[in-house]
C-alpha cells in the first residue's frame, strides 16, 4: 500500500482540495492482488488503489472509453513470425501504466483508506492524472503510449492499432505489441531493439522482464512454434 502511494504522488497523479459546491467525489478502495510466475508461484504481492468507476457518469465524469491492444491471435502471429525469422522476442511491464495518462475530464475522489492526511479528513483529492478504475484509464494510457510511439517514427497498423512497426530496411525492422501494459518487442537488429528498450525505460517507469517465454499467462512461444510447423507441414503438402 506504501508503495502504491509513493508511486501515486511520485505521478503527480492528484491535489489536495476543499470539495467546490455540487460536486460529488467518487470514492476509492484497495483491491489486493497476487502475481503469479508462468508455474502458478507468487512473484508477489500488490496493493491496488481503484476508484469505484461504476460511480461515474457518462459526461461528465467521462466522455470516451474504448482503447485498442493487440488480439491475442495477433500476437501470436507475430511470434510465429519472430520464430521463423529467428528473430529474438523481448517482453517489458510497464509499472503503474495508467498513472501516466493525463485526465482530461474534473473528477474529484475520497482520500484512501488508511492514509488520510492528519487535519484535512474532511478535503477530497482532484485527479490531475487517472487511477486505475477510471472508464477511461485504459484509454488515456494508450494516447500516452501511442504518442511515444509515433515520436520515434513507428507506424501504428491500420486494421490492428495495438501493433506497431518502424520500418528502415530488411536489416532494421522493429515491430511492438501492446497489450495495456505488456509490451512485446520483436525485430531483425537486436541491437535497435535495445537501444529502443532503452528509450523506453527513460519514459515510463518498467520492468525489462528479458526474453520472451510466457505473455499474459499464456505459453504463447511454444504456440506460436506450432503454428509455424503446421504451416511448414502444409507447404511441403501442396
Amino acid at each position: 500500500m506504501i508503495e502504491e502511494m509513493r508511486a501515486i504522488e511520485k505521478s503527480q497523479t492528484w491535489v489536495l482540495i476543499e470539495l467546490p459546491l455540487n460536486k460529488t467525489p467518487i470514492d476509492v478502495k484497495w483491491v489486493f492482488k497476487l502475481k503469479l510466475n508462468p508455474d502458478g508461484t507468487i512473484s508477489k504481492r500488490k496493493a491496488r488503489l481503484v476508484v469505484r468507476g461504476f460511480l461515474q457518469k457518462q459526461g461528465l465524469d467521462y466522455m470516451e472509453v474504448f482503447a485498442p491492444v493487440a488480439r491475442i491471435e495477433t500476437i501470436i502471429l507475430v511470434m510465429a513470425l519472430a520464430n521463423g525469422r529467428r528473430w529474438p522476442l523481448f517482453q517489458l511491464d510497464v509499472k503503474s501504466a495508467f498513472l501516466n495518462g493525463p485526465l482530461e475530464e474534473e473528477v474529484y475522489v475520497t482520500q484512501p483508506p488508511g492514509f488520510e492526511v492528519k487535519g484535512c479528513e474532511d478535503k477530497v483529492y482532484r485527479l490531475r492524472k487517472v487511477l486505475y478504475g477510471l472508464k477511461q484509464a485504459p484509454r488515456a494510457w494508450n494516447k500516452v503510449i501511442d504518442s511515444f510511439m509515433i515520436k520515434h517514427k513507428f507506424l501504428k497498423c491500420p486494421v490492428e492499432h495495438g501493433v506497431y512497426v518502424r520500418f528502415q530496411g530488411d536489416a532494421n525492422l522493429l515491430l511492438m505489441c501492446i497489450y495495456v501494459d505488456d509490451l512485446l518487442i520483436t525485430g531483425s537488429n537486436i541491437s535497435e531493439i535495445e537501444k529502443f528498450k532503452g528509450l523506453l525505460m527513460v519514459e515510463f517507469e518498467m520492468t525489462d522482464l528479458g526474453k520472451l517465454r510466457y505473455f499474459l499467462k499464456l505459453d504463447l512461444l511454444n504456440l506460436a512454434g506450432e503454428l509455424l510447423s503446421t504451416k511448414e507441414n502444409m507447404q511441403q503438402r501442396s
